[in-house]
Formats: structure tokens, C-alpha cells, sequence
């Protein structure tokens, strides 16, 4: 019976992180490239809310009972989002941290004028002219 609740709690959770459009956002911004993403994504959290007060009003005047659902599922999503934004910029911070570690002193001065010009493709004498 074990096993039985096991296996379908992988294969739920695997249909989930595949077809739910949440996870997927939040796998995405999950990666080094979408963590400069997570605190936008919070307003999202606002978008659900209002749908879920919007579910709730709708209930109040009589609408079908299985909004509810609906209702619960916003506020899920919502807190989600809302609850990720410190996450990522944590992990923004960490990684960004790491990586100045790791790198090189790249941006070393080179004494005297073996950088040569700053500016590509003009010439000395088309700035005097």
C-alpha cells in the first residue's frame, strides 16, 4: 500500500511540474538566468488574489459551489509566488557572491597606452576635423 502511495505521488508531482503553468514558470525562474525574475513574479501573487476575491464575490451571489476550487487554487498560486520573490533574491545574492569569487581579476590595468583607442572605428583625425 506503501508503495502504491509512493508511485502516485511521483507521477503526480511529475504531471504537475510538466503540465501546470505555475510550475513551470517557477522552475524557469528557478534557473541562474530567471533569479533576477523572482521579485517581478510577485505581482503575479496580486493577479491571483484579485481572481480569488473576484471567485469569492462571484459565490456570494450565487454562483456554482466548485468555485471554491477555483478560489483555493488562486490563493495557492498566489502564495507561491509571493513566498518565492525573498527566495530568489537570496539566491541572487548567493550566486552572484559565488561567481565574483570564482572569476579572475579580468579589468587589470595595463600601464601606459597598450589599451589603445577607445572608441572603434574612428580615426584621431575625424575628431579633430
Amino acid at each position: 500500500m506503501l508503495r502504491l502511495i509512493w508511485n502516485t505521488s511521483i507521477r503526480v508531482r511529475a504531471f504537475m511540474r510538466i503540465w501546470m503553468p505555475t510550475n513551470i514558470l517557477l522552475d524557469a525562474l528557478r534557473t541562474r538566468r530567471g533569479l533576477k525574475w523572482g521579485a517581478p513574479a510577485m505581482l503575479l501573487s496580486v493577479a491571483y488574489f484579485a481572481i480569488a476575491y473576484w471567485c469569492t464575490t462571484l459565490i456570494a451571489g450565487g454562483a456554482p459551489g466548485w468555485l471554491h476550487l477555483i478560489v483555493l487554487l488562486c490563493i495557492y498560486n498566489a502564495l507561491k509566488f509571493l513566498v518565492y520573490g525573498p527566495i530568489s533574491s537570496a539566491r541572487l545574492i548567493k550566486a552572484r557572491r559565488k561567481e565574483r569569487r570564482s572569476s579572475p581579476a579580468v579589468h587589470e590595468a595595463l600601464p601606459g597606452d597598450e589599451h589603445g583607442p577607445t572608441h572603434r572605428g574612428r580615426s584621431s583625425g575625424a575628431l579633430q576635423a
